[in-house]
């Protein structure tokens, strides 16, 4: 049966599929998807949203003509839904894989343009240009690629470091990040969505790669804290993982998702982003 181009089904239904739900339902889209627990099912179907329990491997129920998303980090075979599902692709309105801008290795500091090569340094970027890899050869090179940055948002942001104590402003000369709010990520794949036609890789990130220091002082500076001292990243006692990230240095330019899909930030810098986060936790805490 075929179903009306109007749903979205999400392999993967977190952070930022649930983001974009939230701006879909109200324009009438439905909302199906996968999670990997009971309970996370029986929470969102409460919120109207058709969600399965999947393990990752098993076949997976996609009604024909959804529009797909896929927001699963990959294993070292690559993409789990590809291999579960990559055979079902061409029944697919459209097939947006969400990515990392990670795959581009480190720059020093340089400008990633979509079209700029891959060149993983880490197993785990690999992983990410193997799933891209599959889900290109899945569709035909129909699969929309979305690369993205650092996320944040309500949530998961440096306020929630700095009230429980844990915020650290870890110094390595010349380090950027680029980053992007949940919001922008849904807004972005709203209008990517709303373009099945349009082809190739996107990227959705703000327009100030900033270092993570000036990041956590301003956060500071807006929930009236001390900002946190300097500390060397040497003596920061980051995770093998956090400390990946800092072997890598880019810029990340979102020039194509504004012109073909005439889509912007609506944070542009983490400045406007913070006080969104912060904004939103006075309102909600007053009951407006």
């Amino acid at each position: 049966m075929t179903t009306p181009q109007s749903l979205l089904f999400v392999f993967g239904l977190g952070y930022s599929a649930l983001q974009l739900a939230e701006r879909l339902k109200p324009a009438g889209w439905q909302v199906a998807g996968t999670v990997r627990t009971p309970s996370k099912a029986a929470a969102l179907q409460v919120q109207g949203i058709a969600a399965q329990v999947w393990a990752g491997e098993e076949p997976v129920d996609v009604p024909d003509g959804a529009h797909w998303l896929i927001t699963l980090p990959p294993d070292a075979k690559g993409c789990p839904a590809a291999r579960a599902a990559g055979d079902k692709a061409g029944m697919a309105a459209s097939i947006n894989y969400l990515s990392t801008t990670g795959v581009y290795g480190d720059l020093s500091g340089g400008w990633a343009f979509e079209w700029s090569p891959v060149k993983p340094g880490s197993a785990r970027a690999q992983a990410r240009v193997t799933a891209e890899t599959q889900w290109l050869s899945a569709s035909d090179d129909r699969a929309r690629i979305v690369r993205l940055p650092g996320i944040y948002g309500p949530g998961r942001s440096p306020f929630d470091r700095l009230r429980d104590g844990t915020a650290q402003r870890v110094i390595q000369p010349g380090q950027v990040f680029s980053r992007v709010h949940v919001d922008d990520i849904a807004g972005g794949l709203a209008a990517l969505l709303a373009r099945p036609e349009a082809g190739g890789v996107f990227h959705l990130c703000d327009d100030l790669p900033a270092p993570p220091q000036d990041v956590i002082a301003h956060a500071a500076t807006l929930l009236g804290l001390p900002v946190p001292p300097d500390v060397a990243i040497e003596a920061a006692g980051l995770s093998d993982m956090a400390l990946s990230f800092y072997a890598e240095c880019k810029r990340v330019a979102n020039g194509r998702a504004k012109a073909a899909l005439g889509w912007k930030p609506r944070y542009p810098s983490y400045q406007e982003g913070l006080a969104a986060i912060l904004d939103a936790e006075s309102r909600s805490l007053s009951g407006t």
